[in-house]
C-alpha cells in the first residue's frame, strides 16, 4: 500500500473514532475517575475506569477536544478493557514511546486502530493531544495505588 493510501486510511480511522467514539459516556457506581486537560489547546477529558480484582472491567470517557484527543481516548478505552492494571500501564508506556517516534510493535496493543495515531509524531504540538487520555489513565491508576 502506498504512503498516501496508508495516510488516508489512518485519517479515516481517526475520524471514525472521533465521529463515532467508542466508550463515550459515564459509568455508574464505584469507579476510578480522573479529570485532565491540556491547557495549550483546550482539550479536556473525564476518564472513568471500573476496576475489579486488579482488572479494568469497563472504561468510559467524556470531554471536549480535537479529533486526535478524542479518537485517542476512544482507542485507549477499547485497548485497556479487560486488561490487568499493570498491562494497561504497560500499554500506556508503549503508546508514549510510539508518540516519541520510537519503534513499537503495535500488535502488542491488541488494537490495530492505535497504529493510526503514529502520524501524530510528525506534529509535536499534537502529541499532548494524543497522550491526554493515556496520561489520565496512568495518573488514575498510580494515584489509586
Amino acid at each position: 500500500m502506498s504512503f498516501n493510501n496508508l495516510d488516508t486510511l489512518y485519517r479515516q480511522v481517526i475520524m471514525d473514532h472521533y465521529k463515532h467514539p467508542r466508550n463515550r459516556g459515564v459509568l455508574e457506581g464505584d469507579v476510578l475517575a480522573v479529570d485532565m486537560n491540556n491547557p495549550t489547546c483546550g482539550d479536556r477529558i473525564q476518564l472513568q475506569l471500573k476496576i475489579e480484582d486488579g482488572t479494568v472491567t469497563d472504561a468510559k470517557f467524556d470531554g471536549e477536544g480535537c479529533s486526535i484527543s478524542l479518537s485517542s481516548a476512544s482507542m485507549m478505552t477499547q485497548a485497556v478493557k479487560g486488561k490487568k492494571l499493570d498491562e494497561a500501564i504497560r500499554l500506556s508506556k508503549l503508546f508514549s514511546q510510539m508518540m516519541l517516534g520510537e519503534d513499537v510493535d503495535t500488535e502488542q496493543f491488541g488494537l490495530d486502530d492505535i497504529e493510526a495515531l503514529q502520524g501524530v509524531t510528525k506534529f509535536p504540538a499534537r502529541i499532548k493531544c494524543a497522550t491526554l487520555a493515556w496520561k489520565a489513565m496512568e495518573k488514575g491508576v498510580n494515584d489509586d495505588e
